[in-house]
Parts: structure tokens; C-alpha cells; sequence
């Protein structure tokens, strides 16, 4: 008798004290790939029934109108939502995992509260360990190359009833592939292998092109294409919704809904741009506070997810984590020392380093780029569509449009961006004496914020006006990242023989 007393505390350990369903909220996290901030009908897009169904549920919900993810790529950012750290603090500057001894989201709701967890689509990128805890994982291939947008309902469905009938709460990570490259296009045969048209399709004549990039035919198509790859990822989350409610857990389930990044276009995706890190933030849990709000005063950033959804499940967050818990702006209360975010980027999936850090406040953007020295060309998956071939085009004889195409592939070590009155960051003021003051104040917040972090890069960026040591220490990171990139590959061969 005492040796199965004994047995069964020890699998209450590995899993968890299991909470009943209904005793602590379920989780839902949907994440789309790649999309614009402005791209939701509710944050002013201008295209027409662009995003019903998350219109819908910021309605319902509480909408951040000043949120931004910490790193604008993909595994990077994701990793930053998972561990409730910042990249050189988890590991994950790259496409990359963390180490096992570092806490994260599903593992803290799994250990703590017995939480099932599952996650579809995205998941190499979007898993921050190589072994890991998933109790329902669906793939790109499961999900129709994660454009299935019945698939995707499906297999939430069954996820949802697997966890109602082992009668315990869920977390779910859900992650369309839309509108992540490549963008929908309208082909026969296109349903085959289960992926889903958009609910409707736009022209060239229905979308809105962003103040960032020009207006040029090319673009409008490739934006067309974008477009209805949003519609799409609306459609997921439609279908979402309807299983909440025909599971009946809606009331207790706290859905958040966010983008890993900016578009994948030219001065997005890849950078640390406002267009870049500020992403469509919704959460709404009926059962937790009410909706039908919107706040745009607090500013708040990814690495803050974590613990925020962790004091919601009424979690104690593990120590050494760098977000902080922004449940009781939820609640409708306030909080101080929210009126700066810090971002980063580090590095793409080739490896290729470009090491950027930004502080962003509401009116004002500051950016480092130590990268952007000794000639140093500019190269990531942002300008590798037909939108900056175009620009590129365009530029020809055109020295304005020239010196645009030419500052996207070499940049400056130091840029300032007047928001308020440049809300696209077109114009970079670093340097002008009429904005001195307000340059030295996000300046002293960049050391602040890289001390409070622990950011290595506080060393270049104390000589940033050091050329020849950029060169050199920038040199050093990239040997470092083609490193890190040899021993994946080294990992991954070793894993399929």
C-alpha cells in the first residue's frame, strides 16, 4: 500500500497537481505569421471586411493599441513569448532552442495545474526546447501546409474534447501559417491536400498600401496576395471561436490573439521598426474581466506574456524571468513605468547577423545598429519579394527614391524617428540638434534598458561612435552565429542517422 502511495505522488510531480476543467482557465494563444498591425478592420485598416471575426473579438475583448513583440522574426519572437526572457538571456537569438534548465509557459501550466497542452502549426518554430511536453501536436503538413482552415477546427476540436474528457484545463498554442510567404494564390487545383481558399479574395483595387512602401503596381499585387492571406487567417480564427462555444468553455477560456511580427516587406519584418514590433494585441476571458475595451495609453511588450498568463491561471512565475505581468491592466487598473518597450534583432535563419536594438516609446523610436558599418549590406527574407525588386526599379534616375532603396540595404549605427509627426519612420533625425534632448533621453533609456537586461551589446553600444571597433565586434558576432549554425546542422544529421 505504501509503495503505491509512493507512486502516486511521484506521477503528481512529473505531471502536476491536475486541476478540474472549469477550476482555472483555459488557454488559447493564436498567433498569426507575419502581420501588419494595421491590417485589422478595428485597428483602421482601410481594406473592406478585412478581418471580421477578430474585429469581433476585440470587441468582446481587451485591445492593446501600443503592444509589441520583442523580436520581429519568427523562432526568436516566439521564444521570447515561451520563456518570458530576452534572447540573450534564453538562448534563442536565432532559430535556435533554449536550454533545458530554462522555465517555460506549458511546462509551468503542465507542472503546476496539470494544464493539457497542445500546439498546431509552426511547431519547430514556435517549440522552445528539443524535447518537449506536448500532449496534441499538428503540423504544417496536418493543417494543409497550415492553410487548412477546417483542418485547423478539427483538430482544435479534438484537443479541446481530449482535455474535457481527461477533465482538465488546456492551454493551446494555435499558429496559422497566413499571411506568412508564400501569399494566396488563386489556382485551380489549389484545395488540394486540404488548404482553404480565403473566405473572399481582394484586388489590386481593394487594398491599401502602407505608408512605408511605395505605390507601385508591383506592390498592390503582392499586397493583394497579402490581403487575402489575412482574410484567411481570420477565417481560423472564426472557425476558433465556434468551437469555444460549441464546447461550451468559452466563458472560461482566455483567448489571446497577437502577431510574431511585422509583414514581410521591405522596412518590417527583420528589423526593429515600429512597423516591425508593434503587433494586433487582443486577449478576452469572460469569466476574468470585461471586454469592450481599449487601452492605448500602457505600452507593453511580449516578454510580458508569460508571467501575465501565469497570474491569470493563478501561477507563482519562476524566478530570473525579464517580462513582468500585465494582468492588472486587464483588470482596467493601471500600471506605471510602461512608456518604453525594448526590442531587439539579432539574426535570420541563415545565420546572417544584423544586431539591432530599439527603444520605442509612443511618440518617439531610437535604434542602434552596429551592424551598419564598413559598408555592411543589408540581406534577410524582408526583401527577398517582388515589392523591393520593384522599388528597386523605380529608383532608377530617381535620387529620392534611391536614397530609400539604399538606406533599407545600409542603414546608419544610429537613427531617430519622430513618431508623432512621422509615423512611418521615413525620416531619421539622429543627429538633429532640434531633437538633441529628446535623442539624449532615449539614448540614457537604451543603457538602462541593456543593464536591466543584461544585453552584451551595451558594450558596442558605449562605443558606437567607434567604427573601426563596430567592424571588429560585429565581425566576431557573425563568426559566432556561423558557429552556432554548423552545430545545428552537426545536431540535426546526428538526429537522423
Amino acid at each position: 500500500m505504501k509503495k503505491i502511495y509512493k507512486i502516486a505522488i511521484a506521477i503528481a510531480i512529473c505531471i502536476g497537481a491536475r486541476v478540474a476543467q472549469g477550476q482555472t482557465p483555459n488557454i488559447l494563444l493564436i498567433t498569426a505569421d507575419d502581420m501588419d498591425y494595421y491590417s485589422l478592420g478595428v485597428n483602421g485598416s482601410k481594406v473592406e471586411d478585412i478581418t471580421p471575426n477578430l474585429d469581433k473579438l476585440a470587441d468582446e475583448g481587451v485591445r492593446f493599441t501600443n503592444a509589441h513583440v520583442t523580436v520581429a522574426v519568427c523562432q526568436p519572437s516566439r521564444g521570447v513569448i515561451g520563456t518570458g526572457r530576452y534572447p540573450n538571456n534564453s538562448g534563442i537569438l536565432g532559430f535556435y532552442n533554449t536550454k533545458a534548465s530554462v522555465p517555460t509557459l506549458a511546462e509551468e501550466l503542465k507542472k503546476e495545474k496539470g494544464y493539457e497542452v497542445g500546439i498546431l502549426g509552426k511547431v519547430s518554430h514556435s517549440t522552445p526546447k528539443d524535447k518537449y511536453i506536448w500532449d496534441y501536436e499538428q503540423d504544417a503538413k496536418d493543417l494543409g501546409s497550415g492553410r487548412g482552415t477546417q483542418l485547423y477546427r478539427d483538430h482544435f476540436q479534438k484537443f479541446v474534447q481530449q482535455a474535457k474528457a481527461g477533465d482538465a484545463p488546456f492551454f493551446m498554442m494555435a499558429n496559422s501559417h497566413d499571411p506568412h510567404r508564400p501569399f494566396f494564390e488563386d489556382t485551380p487545383n489549389y484545395e488540394n491536400g486540404g488548404k482553404k481558399r480565403p473566405s473572399r479574395i481582394y484586388t489590386t483595387d481593394e487594398i491599401e498600401v502602407p505608408g512605408f512602401l511605395e505605390d507601385l503596381p508591383e506592390v498592390r499585387k503582392e499586397l493583394a496576395a497579402y490581403y487575402s492571406s489575412v482574410r484567411r487567417c481570420d477565417d481560423v480564427v472564426g472557425a476558433f471561436m465556434e468551437v469555444l462555444e460549441e464546447e461550451g468553455v468559452a466563458d472560461n477560456t482566455i483567448v489571446v490573439f497577437l502577431s510574431d511580427n511585422g509583414m514581410a516587406f521591405p522596412f518590417a519584418k527583420s528589423n526593429v521598426y515600429v512597423q516591425s514590433t508593434r503587433t494586433p494585441f487582443i486577449v478576452k476571458w469572460p469569466k476574468g474581466f470585461k471586454g469592450g475595451k481599449v487601452d492605448e495609453t500602457h505600452l507593453i511588450s511580449m516578454v510580458d506574456l508569460m508571467p501575465t498568463l501565469l497570474e491569470a491561471a493563478k501561477i507563482k512565475a519562476p524566478k530570473k524571468l525579464d517580462g513582468r505581468s500585465f494582468y492588472p491592466l486587464l483588470k482596467g487598473k493601471k500600471q506605471n513605468e510602461r512608456e518604453y518597450v525594448f526590442t531587439h534583432y539579432n539574426e535570420n535563419i541563415g545565420s546572417r547577423a544584423y544586431t539591432m536594438r530599439a527603444v520605442q516609446s509612443k511618440d518617439y523610436l531610437y535604434i542602434f545598429n552596429p551592424w551598419a558599418v564598413g559598408g555592411r549590406q543589408y540581406k534577410t527574407s524582408s526583401i527577398n519579394g517582388t515589392s523591393f525588386k520593384a522599388m528597386q526599379a523605380a529608383a532608377e534616375g530617381d535620387i529620392e527614391r534611391e536614397e530609400r532603396v539604399n538606406f533599407c540595404l545600409f542603414r546608419t549605427v544610429s537613427e531617430f524617428y519622430d513618431l508623432s509627426k512621422d509615423p512611418h519612420a521615413l525620416n531619421n533625425l539622429a543627429g538633429n540638434p532640434e531633437y538633441a534632448e529628446q535623442q539624449k533621453i532615449m539614448e540614457e533609456e537604451m543603457i538602462r534598458s541593456m543593464q536591466a537586461t543584461k544585453d552584451p551589446m551595451i558594450n558596442l553600444y558605449t562605443q558606437r561612435d567607434n567604427e573601426e571597433f563596430l567592424i571588429k565586434e560585429t565581425q566576431k558576432i557573425q563568426k559566432d552565429a556561423n558557429m552556432r549554425k554548423k552545430e545545428r546542422r552537426a545536431l540535426k544529421k546526428a538526429k537522423q542517422q
